[in-house]
């Protein structure tokens, strides 16, 4: 666990900040004068952030704040009183942010910021500017924030990046470059790139009203007018992320079954379009499979709906840790499906005969009762098919041939022809 180092003298604010900081997932320490403070860091120096209450009563004009800052240790201001002398002295600090102690809106506030910095690290931020003192700038502000940052000073090398780290979700790009502009950049990503995969940002320092309205309609999300004050810039910054990460909470819920945690038939398919390509042309071996409970409506019969549900759910469980990392769905009702992969047809096809047999000698405890259950599975070896459309039909196929047999079975198509093709490849 990360260590929060929580200053405040109040001890009933300290208790919420203690609060706010274990729910975030920190490992809280609290001090409560500036003398605790100093025999504290005398001893231990390994905090990944604090929270700093300006005045203290052995520090009342915000003393502590620099002494905290030369520990190297990320420091965000909590005041109760705030004038313009104090803003301009916070600015000129570099802190996490600050937090005026008004409301609870304040703690809410705050809790978004350590948990952020316990979290923007997996945010990749590229900035594109061809000044080196912008640049720097920028990355300075973004790595206070604990952002991972990379950093370009043209367009060109800026797609380059893009291209070799797609763990990048925002962009800042000035307009003002050699070779490629800022809106043109803007225009060339957004041709690969749809907003709710990345947030672009971008900034100019020509005085030209239109530049902003200029940015937007091409393709960026928000834009900066230079100079920006810092806390402009990170309310600019956080407010695109929380909009990204909202996004993508909403797409993984569409994209989710509603009762277990994989993929639904929708979002399956279209992964398979999408990954058509590179599996065909992958290295591996792969098998497409379908895969239906046996004798479904009698589990419902038997346990009603919350016995079924539970074994959609067992079910899904033993996928996902038989087949670990690949592709995963749950079709309709008690249908699923998997793209497996490996080095050899023969063992993907040993590892799916494993698995069935896994599920038939699974016990469920239910209301003092043990539900036990089988699958008949259908498969097709992926080769020449020309798309993934056919990988269903080939392999519902496969399952339809295997249900009309008793109990467990499996049936796998193609693997004759692959072995073939393999042979003649090998010969040739």
């Amino acid at each position: 666990m990360k260590k929060l180092l929580v200053i405040e003298d109040n001890k009933s604010v300290a208790s919420v900040i203690e609060h706010i900081g274990t729910s975030a997932g920190y490992e809280v320490t609290v001090a409560h004068s500036f003398a605790q403070v100093k025999a504290l860091l005398a001893k231990q120096r390994d905090f990944f952030i604090a929270t700093v209450d300006y005045s203290l009563p052995d520090a009342y004009d915000g003393e502590v704040i620099p002494y905290v800052l030369d520990h190297d240790i990320p420091s965000v201001i909590m005041t109760g009183r705030m004038d313009d002398k104090i803003h301009r002295k916070l600015l000129q600090l570099p802190i996490v942010d600050y937090i005026t102690k008004e409301n609870s809106q304040a703690y809410r506030y705050l809790l978004k910021v350590l948990h952020g910095h316990l979290t923007n690290h997996k945010i990749s931020v590229l900035v594109v500017d061809d000044s080196l003192s912008a640049r720097q700038h920028f990355c300075r502000l973004l790595k206070r924030r604990n952002f991972t940052v990379y950093d370009q000073p043209d367009g060109n090398k800026a797609l380059q990046t893009l291209e070799k780290h797609p763990s990048i979700k925002l962009l800042i790009t000035d307009q003002e470059m050699p070779g490629m502009s800022g809106v043109e950049l803007v225009q060339t990503i957004r041709k690969k790139h749809p907003e709710r995969d990345l947030v672009i940002i971008g900034c100019s320092g020509v005085k030209d009203d239109f530049q902003s309205a200029r940015f937007i309609k091409n393709g960026a999300n928000d834009f900066l007018k230079k100079p920006f004050c810092m806390e402009e810039f990170y309310c600019r910054i956080l407010k695109s992320i929380e909009e990204l990460r909202y996004i993508e909470k909403i797409k993984a819920t569409a994209d989710s079954d509603y009762l277990t945690p994989l993929l639904n038939r929708r979002a399956f398919i279209e992964k398979m379009n999408n990954d058509f390509t590179d599996v065909i042309e992958n290295e591996l071996s792969y098998i497409f499979a379908v895969l239906h409970i046996n004798n479904f409506k009698e589990i419902n019969d038997n346990y009603g709906q919350d016995g079924e549900d539970l074994v959609l759910v067992e079910l899904a469980k033993l996928l996902k840790a038989h087949f670990t990392s690949q592709p995963l769905a749950r079709l309709d009702g008690s249908k699923f499906a998997c793209l497996a992969s490996g080095l050899e047809t023969e063992e993907i096809e040993a590892s799916i005969t494993e698995f069935t047999k896994l599920v038939s000698q699974h016990n469920i405890s239910f209301k003092e009762q043990t539900i036990t259950f089988s699958i008949s599975l259908g498969g097709t070896a992926v080769n020449k098919q020309t798309s993934a459309k056919q990988w269903f039909e080939q392999a519902e196929q496969a399952l339809q041939q295997a249900q009309r047999k008793t109990g467990t079975q499996v049936v796998i198509n193609g693997l004759a022809e692959l072995a073939k093709d393999n042979e003649q490849v090998s010969l040739a």
